[in-house]
C-alpha cells in the first residue's frame, strides 16, 4: 500500500506538494461559488503537477462549506482523472465507523486507486455542535482507538468469527469479492492519521500509519509531533518507514503588497473565529479598514507568523526552509485566501516556481 502513499515531487520540489481545501466562503460569495472553485482547484492541481487534494470537515462555520467530505470528494472525483482525493480530514468521532467505511468504499469505487481517508479525533467545531452530531454519544475523543480499530476492521472486512460484527459489511467493499461470482478491486483507501500534538503522531507511529501534521495552525508543536511520531514508528503492512505530511499555510501572489493583504484578511477571518464570531472570509478591504484592538492585533499577528506569503520566489524559499526544518515527506498547502481568482492564481504561482 505504500505505493498509494508516497507521491512524485513537483519539477524541482524538495518533497511532493499536495493541497488542503476548506472550500471557504468569501464576503459577498455563495457556498455554490465557494464549492466551485473547489473543483476549479482540484482540476488545476492536477494539471500542474500537485500530488492529492484533500478537503477538511468542518461546522457550524459559516465561512467553510466542507462540512460533508464525502461528498465533496465524490463530486471532484467526478471533475478529475489523476489527482489523489482524500479527506483531511473526516473526523471519527462525529460518526459511525461503518458509515465512513461505507463512504469511503463507495469512494474507492468511483476513483479506483485513488482515494485516501484522512482521519482526526477533534471535533471540527464547538462543543455544542459536537454533541448535536453525535446525538448523546458517549464515545468521543478518547475513544478514538477503538473507533478506528473498528473502522479498519469495516474496510478490510475481517472482523474475528466470535465478534458481534463479524456478519457486518461495509459495502461496497471486500465482501464483494467472496460471494459467488463476486469480483473486487484490490485497493481500499490508505487509512491517514491526522493530528495537532502527539497522541495522533504517537498513534499513527504505533499503528505503522502515514501521519499528516496540522502545521498551519499548530506550528509549536510541529517538530515535538514529528519527533514522536518517527520514534513510536513501527513498520507494518502499510509502511516499511514513516512518512510524514506537513500542512502549511502558503499564499502566493504577483505582488508582494496583494500576498499581505489576502493574508490579513486570514487574520481577521481567525480573529472573528477566536471571539466566538464566525463568519464569511472578509476582503481585503475589510481586514485593511478594520480597526484591531491590540488583543485582537496579537492574533493576526500570531497568524501571519504562520503564514508563508509573498511572490512565488518568496514562497518557494519557505516552504523550502520548512521541508528542511521538519524533514516532511510531503508539504500540503492551504491557502486562506478570500476570493476565486487570488487562491486559484496562488497555487498556480507555486507550481510555476518549482516548475524551472
Amino acid at each position: 500500500m505504500s505505493d498509494a502513499i508516497r507521491g512524485r515531487s513537483l519539477g524541482s520540489a524538495p518533497v511532493p506538494l499536495s493541497v488542503l481545501d476548506l472550500a471557504t466562503v468569501g464576503s459577498g460569495r455563495t457556498a455554490t461559488q465557494a464549492l466551485g472553485t473547489t473543483v476549479e482547484l482540484a482540476r488545476l492541481a492536477e494539471r500542474v503537477g500537485y500530488h492529492r487534494f484533500w478537503v477538511a470537515e468542518h461546522h457550524s462555520m459559516p465561512g467553510v462549506a466542507s462540512s460533508a467530505p464525502a461528498v465533496i470528494l465524490a463530486h471532484l472525483a467526478a471533475h478529475t482523472e489523476r489527482i489523489r482525493l482524500g479527506s483531511g480530514g473526516v473526523m471519527l468521532p462525529n460518526h459511525q465507523p461503518l458509515v465512513i467505511a461505507e463512504q469511503f468504499g463507495t469512494l474507492e469505487a468511483m476513483a479506483p486507486g485513488r482515494v485516501d481517508l484522512g482521519l482526526g479525533r477533534a471535533p471540527g467545531t464547538d462543543q455544542a455542535t459536537a454533541a448535536a452530531l453525535r446525538r448523546g454519544r458517549t464515545d468521543g475523543a478518547d475513544q478514538f482507538p477503538e473507533q478506528l480499530a473498528e473502522l479498519v476492521r469495516f474496510l478490510d472486512d475481517d472482523f474475528p468469527p466470535e465478534h458481534p460484527y463479524s456478519r457486518i459489511h461495509a459495502v461496497p467493499g471486500p465482501v464483494q469479492g467472496r460471494v459467488p461470482g463476486g469480483v473486487q478491486s484490490d485497493h481500499r483507501p490508505p487509512v491517514w492519521l491526522l493530528g495537532s500534538s502527539g497522541f495522533s503522531a504517537q498513534l499513527a507511529g504505533r499503528l505503522g500509519l502515514p501521519f499528516a501534521f496540522a502545521h498551519h495552525f499548530s506550528s509549536a508543536h510541529t517538530l515535538p509531533a514529528l519527533q514522536l511520531y518517527r520514534q513510536s514508528f513501527r513498520p507494518s503492512e502499510t509502511l516499511s518507514e514513516p512518512y510524514a505530511i506537513v500542512t502549511a499555510n502558503a499564499l502566493a501572489a504577483d505582488d508582494p503588497r496583494d500576498a499581505y493583504r489576502q493574508a490579513l484578511a486570514g487574520g481577521l477571518s481567525m480573529v472573528r473565529l477566536r471571539t466566538g464570531r464566525p463568519g464569511l472570509v472578509p476582503t481585503p478591504q475589510e481586514a485593511e479598514a478594520y480597526p484591531f484592538s491590540e488583543p485582537e492585533r496579537a492574533v493576526v499577528e500570531e497568524y501571519l507568523s504562520n503564514v508563508i506569503y509573498g511572490t512565488a520566489e518568496t514562497v518557494r524559499a519557505g516552504l523550502d526552509e520548512l521541508a528542511k526544518l521538519t524533514g516532511a515527506d510531503e508539504l500540503m498547502l492551504s491557502a486562506m485566501g478570500q476570493g476565486h481568482d487570488a487562491r486559484l492564481r496562488s497555487y498556480e504561482l507555486i507550481a510555476g516556481a518549482y516548475a524551472q
